[in-house]
């Protein structure tokens, strides 16, 4: 678990390439792209989606600006406005929750570190399809989804492979970046000889529950024999308005796939739930939400837990912040001295994980995966995004 020592550590240690924290060695790519895959012209491109986040306090406001106003992430009244108005309110609070943490996002550090991971393992073991080269491409923050896109251009692979890094799929979060594709080419020709290729989830994926599992049994670990069993493993995912859930989206289902494997890993050794976090505004969201659960837990008489980012493949606000500072630290100092709640690791650089998306993105290369699936071609039964059905159409006919 990151408690406080381990986030000032982290502050501590912030130009450091491996920094150990709580007992763990938590290693760190350097700032520029790998010399390996920069020699050579790539013959494959894999484009990591995420929605990335600021690696400064001072790109909070624009970050949350393009959140706001990105009508397949939320749905505003009088967004144009509204969206911007809620962005100016909430950059204080958001900058100083980045300050806690060490001043930015390490979502991209993690992100190019396993995108060096990744091609490495590919080079070795796809040799035809090589050399590869991976290229982030967030949605609200550099290096944003256009730039990304105008650079595999420039390098001219003869494959991409476009790879979102959420496993479970959701409109507002995959469905986003994958519309945003669409946009950018929607005015322009597509690069002539490329071959396309779309990896849009992988809920099920047997070595992310491997991964997930062993991240959860080094946290059990942690706990004396006599209780271990008894500790309940709380599944936390970030939220979703009902609203969405309502319309089809497939999120929490595909979540609760992810939960059921990973348990079936760990033999059922333990009671777990699956909670709810990161709820924003008003109206209904997917609930319990983490910090309600955790308190209902300990007035039913439960003591240990196990809170463990089930959506996040690395760390980034809603970890370090929301998980770390805010229920294992905050919440449980306010839940009494015996009450005990730790934190599994999200995957990371951990070696499972790494073999995860090399296997994902050789299945899609190889054949063993379909060039675009049918269910990400299918949209929510009350879908009435016109963009939104326009994009699915494209991407048939690109990756056909």
């Amino acid at each position: 678990m990151l408690n406080m020592n381990c986030i000032r550590e982290l502050a501590r240690n912030v130009g450091n390439n491996h920094v150990k924290l709580c007992g763990v060695t938590w290693s760190r790519h350097l700032s520029s792209p790998s010399t390996s895959q920069d020699s050579k012209k790539p013959k494959t491109g894999i484009m990591m989606l995420n929605m990335g986040g600021p690696q400064s306090t001072d790109q909070v406001h624009e970050y949350l600006l393009r959140i706001m106003t990105d009508r397949d992430m939320i749905q505003l009244p009088f967004q144009s406005k509204l969206g911007p108005y809620i962005a100016q309110r909430r950059t204080a609070e958001v900058q100083q929750k980045y300050k806690e943490i060490g001043g930015g996002s390490p979502i991209f550090k993690w992100t190019t570190l396993q995108g060096e991971l990744m091609c490495k393992k590919l080079d070795a073991e796809s040799p035809a399809t090589a050399p590869h080269k991976h290229y982030v491409a967030f949605r609200y923050v550099n290096p944003l989804t256009d730039d990304t896109l105008d650079q595999i251009e420039r390098d001219g692979p003869e494959r991409v492979v476009i790879f979102s890094q959420y496993p479970q799929y959701s409109c507002a979060t995959s469905g986003s970046s994958f519309n945003a594709i669409f946009s950018h080419y929607k005015g322009r020709k597509l690069p002539a000889g490329v071959k396309w290729n779309v990896i849009d989830r992988w809920a099920t994926h047997p070595l992310l529950a491997k991964c997930v599992a062993e991240r959860i049994r080094t946290e059990l670990d942690q706990f004396d024999e006599s209780c271990r069993n008894d500790v309940l493993i709380m599944f936390s995912a970030h939220s979703l308005p009902l609203k969405a859930v309502n319309r089809g989206d497939a999120y929490p289902f595909e979540v609760g796939s992810t939960v059921q494997l990973v348990m079936q890993e760990l033999g059922y050794s333990n009671p777990h739930s699956l909670v709810w976090q990161s709820k924003v505004g008003p109206l209904p969201w997917l609930s319990p939400a983490t910090d309600d659960a955790l308190k209902a837990y300990v007035k039913q008489g439960k003591k240990n837990f196990i809170l463990v980012p089930i959506a996040f493949v690395n760390e980034h606000i809603e970890t370090l912040h929301e998980m770390d500072i805010e229920y294992c630290h905050d919440l449980q100092k306010e839940l009494g001295k015996d009450v005990t709640i730790r934190r599994a690791a999200a995957p990371n650089d951990h070696p499972l994980f790494i073999d995860a998306l090399c296997d994902l993105v050789k299945s899609s290369l190889n054949g063993a995966l379909p060039a675009v699936g049918l269910k990400f071609l299918t949209r929510c039964p009350h879908c009435t995004n016109t963009r939104c059905l326009q994009s699915k159409e494209w991407f048939s006919q690109i990756c056909s």
